[in-house]
């Protein structure tokens, strides 16, 4: 059975704890972390493959996002002294855990995306 609903006492959360939570989700939980994480859920990859595996992906907002994700401890960067070089990503046992988490988040993602769509379309008509 899935639990519907979370239970939160008024005052579980201080200020500075909400602070906090907003920090590290508004650094995880963009669009394209998200989808950089899971193109890096299954070993490493160099640039370019991260790339191709997430569509739509601008070559500055992926450098941006791999930086980022690299001075949170997520991923790592890893560079290999050859002619010419090769840098791999990584995710580290941080960020194995962040793709852990966003399991569930993609399985939601998937089963309801239609369902979205179809009050999507209600809500805005088509030519708006």
């Amino acid at each position: 059975m899935v639990e519907t609903h979370i239970s939160v006492p008024e005052n579980a959360l201080s200020a500075a704890d909400c602070k906090g939570l907003a920090d590290v989700l508004s650094s995880v939980g963009d669009k394209w972390t998200i989808l950089v994480v899971g193109a890096l859920s299954n070993g490493p990859l160099r640039y370019n493959e991260v790339q191709r595996r997430v569509s739509g992906i601008s070559q500055r907002m992926l450098t941006l996002t791999l930086k980022r994700l690299e001075a949170d401890g997520i991923v790592t960067r890893t560079l290999f002294p050859s002619v010419p070089p090769r840098v791999d990503y990584e995710l580290t046992e941080l960020g194995q855990t962040l793709r852990a988490a966003l399991v569930p988040l993609h399985l939601w993602a998937a089963r309801n995306k239609k369902t979205m769509a179809d009050h999507r379309a209600r809500v805005e008509p088509e030519g708006e």
